[in-house]
């Protein structure tokens, strides 16, 4: 079997974070640069406040957007949790959730490939705060139902993508 070089190092006009923490700074989120690879930005939601953060991971020349929310998974409501987290991503076209085990947290992790010295776009950026965000408000009231309700799974997806049709 013969070694597979995927990828060279290539050169980058700037550093992909740099146009993250330009858009942060355009669209006036609170946003801290950690360190080179690495931003945390603060995004309220309707149902809580989101922690996201951006890396950019050079060995697979990828940014990577993770977000989460403060509710701490019981062990108690681990297997419950985890049985909501794959129904809910059969649901996603773009990015999962995932049971973040060291820290017990729901986390949704999306990544953009950009090899070969690609540069992101603002509106490429934009799109995945969109789109962590979005998966973030559309389900964190069914991950709410399973802990705090005991709720099952199934029973907390269903309530949240219930959508009421004509007016009362």
């Amino acid at each position: 079997m013969t070694q597979l070089s995927l990828i060279e190092d290539s050169d980058r006009p700037e550093h992909p974070l740099d146009v993250v923490e330009r858009l942060a700074s355009l669209r006036d989120w609170i946003f801290d640069r950690i360190e080179t690879d690495e931003m945390s930005v603060s995004v309220s939601g309707r149902w809580a406040e989101y922690h996201v953060a951006f890396t950019w991971i050079e060995e697979v020349e990828s940014l990577h957007v993770a977000a989460a929310f403060d509710l701490k998974v019981p062990e108690r409501r681990r297997a419950e949790m985890l049985r909501l987290v794959a129904l809910v991503n059969e649901q996603l076209w773009i990015g999962h959730f995932d049971l973040w085990s060291s820290d017990s947290v729901v986390m949704f992790r999306h990544s953009l490939l950009l090899t070969d010295g690609i540069a992101p776009t603002q509106g490429q950026c934009a799109m995945m705060m969109k789109t962590a965000a979005d998966a973030c408000e559309r389900y964190y009231q069914a991950f709410q139902f399973v802990l705090w309700a005991g709720k099952s799974a199934r029973e907390a997806l269903d309530a949240v993508l219930f959508e009421t049709e004509g007016e009362a």
